[in-house]
């Protein structure tokens, strides 16, 4: 399929895009290409954080090989646990993941679920993986949103007068760009952690900073999507968001009281 995309405000477009392409009588969907991308990008670079914390490349490949399946799992649990009117009469679809139906928080979940498992097992601390990989999981939203505009799909509420506008020629829309909003403000998170890792006080701290502030940006976009999952008159995805960050600043203030004190 192919989507005639536009930045009215920004005097870009109209163009086409195409959501994939044919390889030896195959469908490949660009999709699933900049997820590989992403994953194999977070790898390289928390390879190197990795090595500063005396973390081996073959540990850091094998909670990205753990990870994965779980956090697709715990993606589509997620999604169906919040939307079963959609399979409570049709339980099969559950399985037919291939149609669509994941969301990030529960991806996430997984990843974290399958990482402090495999950090206790293996007696590693878990904090410091989850610190390192909170650089990965950046990098891989960063760039994995741009599949949602190949696919020309989680974007916003209608709009004429918003400056980044994307026009959907195609579906005869123009709404906010959900997906530039997001992968913009996970960039600038991505930025900051770098930054704020010279002031980290305690393991466990840089993904604490991680859940806040993609906690920030996606309260406040979550609040613009049109396809949120919802928990009566409130969006999930808000309520996590709101959790994440309540704990993160709550967890931080107490762990670097406690490294204060364990300093003096």
């Amino acid at each position: 399929m192919k989507n005639k995309i536009a930045f009215p405000g920004l005097g870009i477009g109209p163009f086409t895009v195409s959501e994939s392409f044919t390889f030896f009588g195959m469908s490949i969907h660009f999709y699933g290409i900049l997820i590989a991308l992403g994953i194999v990008l977070a790898y390289l670079f928390c390879k190197r954080k990795a090595k500063k914390r005396d973390i081996t490349g073959d540990t850091l490949l094998d909670v990205i090989l753990y990870g994965l399946p779980s956090a697709v799992i715990c993606a589509r649990i997620y999604y169906v646990i919040f939307s079963w009117s959609e399979y409570k009469d049709n339980w099969l679809d559950i399985f037919k993941i291939w149609e669509g139906g994941i969301a990030i928080y529960g991806a996430v979940i997984g990843a974290c679920i399958s990482t402090f498992i495999y950090c206790k097992v293996k007696k590693i601390s878990f904090k410091k993986i989850f610190d390192i990989g909170a650089f990965g999981l950046l990098i891989g939203q960063i760039i994995g949103r741009w599949g949602n505009f190949i696919n020309a799909e989680a974007f916003g509420e209608q709009t004429e007068t918003a400056l980044f506008r994307m026009q959907i020629i195609n579906k005869n829309i123009t709404v906010h760009p959900t997906f530039l909003y997001e992968s913009s403000w996970n960039l600038l998170v991505f930025l900051f952690l770098n930054l704020y890792e010279k002031y980290q006080k305690f393991e466990g701290e840089l993904f604490l900073v991680y859940i806040t502030g993609y906690g920030v940006g996606r309260f406040f976009v979550e609040g613009l999507r049109t396809d949120s999952l919802w928990l009566g008159p409130v969006r999930i995805s808000q309520i996590v968001a709101l959790l994440c960050v309540v704990a993160g600043v709550v967890l931080i203030i107490i762990g670097r009281k406690r490294a204060k004190t364990t300093n003096i």
